[in-house]
Parts: structure tokens; C-alpha cells; sequence
């Protein structure tokens, strides 16, 4: 075998083999990002008509707990976060509390607990049917906002209050893909 023959063979070998690893990696799809780990917190309640702020009523402490956990689940259905236990913080929260007044915070504590990111909302009373939802996600290294949504809810029902914060967090909140992935 001459040495053309042989450097033809072994080009060709050396060619087969990387596109077979090109191939494959293509199938493999892009590489997935390690989800983000998030300090979920409560979600507060601003009422402005009084002064110093109230606790929310029964009624409206059910609500708050409702779209928490519909921010939580709509937040962890992908793979881009993960939620982490605040519960080890409660007594910071609640010395802290509103969170979404203290200056950013809630992503202080939630580095503490280990979080790339801290999410926070609070529903603002307008009237008695008229609220506005706002969300934020702060990056726990700088403290600064990445995301935010804010929605209107315009009836005081659990089904209006909840398909409100699946909307913000679908078309505000993760309608692009979060910082540091692709």
C-alpha cells in the first residue's frame, strides 16, 4: 500500500469517527444547566388605604397561601428551578417582614439558604375587587432584580387569584429563559 493509500484510509477513518461524534452529540441535544435553586417565599399582603399596613384576614391569608403555591409549582414544573426550604429562616422572614419593603432582603436571607435566586411577591389592595400581583426574582450574589411581573386581578375569587400568578410567572416571569442559561 503506497503512502497516499494509507493516508487516505487513515483520513478517512479519522473523518468517519469525528463525524460520528458530531452526530452523536447532535442527538444528545444541548447540554441542560443544573437547575436554579430558589428561595420561594410567602406571598405578602400591601394594603395602602391603612396606614402601617394590616395583617390579612382569613379570607385573604387562604389566597396569599393559594398563589404561593401556585408561584412554587408553576415555578419548579421545568427543569429551570429548584425550590428551597425557607422554613430554616422563618424567624429572619418574619423580623424582616413585608419583604417586599426591606430593601432587598429576601435575597440575603436567601443566600443563607443556599438559593442562586430569590423569589418574592406581595398582592396590593386597590379595592374590594380590584388587586395587583406583583413578582420578583433577585439573583442572591448581587441582589439585583432579574425578572419581574406584575397582572391585575379584577374579581376576589381563588380561580381569579390563581390563573393571576400562573400568567405573570408564564408571560413575565419565565418568558424567556433565566439568566446563566440558554
Amino acid at each position: 500500500m503506497s503512502f497516499v493509500a494509507t493516508f487516505s484510509a487513515a483520513t478517512g477513518r479519522a473523518a468517519t469517527f469525528g463525524a460520528a461524534v458530531v452526530l452523536a452529540s447532535a442527538l444528545a441535544g444541548p447540554a441542560i444547566a443544573a437547575p436554579e435553586k430558589a428561595a420561594i417565599f410567602g406571598v405578602e399582603l400591601n394594603d395602602p388605604g391603612v396606614v402601617g399596613g394590616r395583617k390579612a384576614r382569613p379570607d385573604e391569608a387562604r389566597r396569599l397561601a393559594l398563589v404561593t403555591e401556585e408561584l412554587r409549582k408553576a415555578l419548579t414544573a421545568g427543569d429551570a428551578i429548584e425550590s428551597v426550604d425557607v422554613a430554616p429562616q422563618a424567624a429572619e422572614i418574619a423580623k424582616q417582614a413585608p419583604l417586599f419593603k426591606c430593601d432587598g432582603c429576601a435575597a440575603t436571607i436567601a443566600k443563607t439558604l443556599g438559593a442562586d435566586l430569590a423569589v418574592n411577591g406581595y398582592v396590593e389592595k386597590g379595592s374590594n375587587q380590584i388587586f395587583n400581583l406583583y413578582v420578583l426574582i433577585s439573583d442572591t450574589a448581587t441582589g439585583k432584580v432579574v425578572r419581574g411581573g406584575q397582572v391585575v386581578i379584577r374579581a376576589d375569587t381563588d380561580d381569579t387569584w390563581a390563573h393571576a400568578m400562573r400568567w405573570v410567572v408564564k408571560n413575565r416571569l419565565l418568558a424567556e429563559p433565566l439568566p446563566n442559561r440558554s
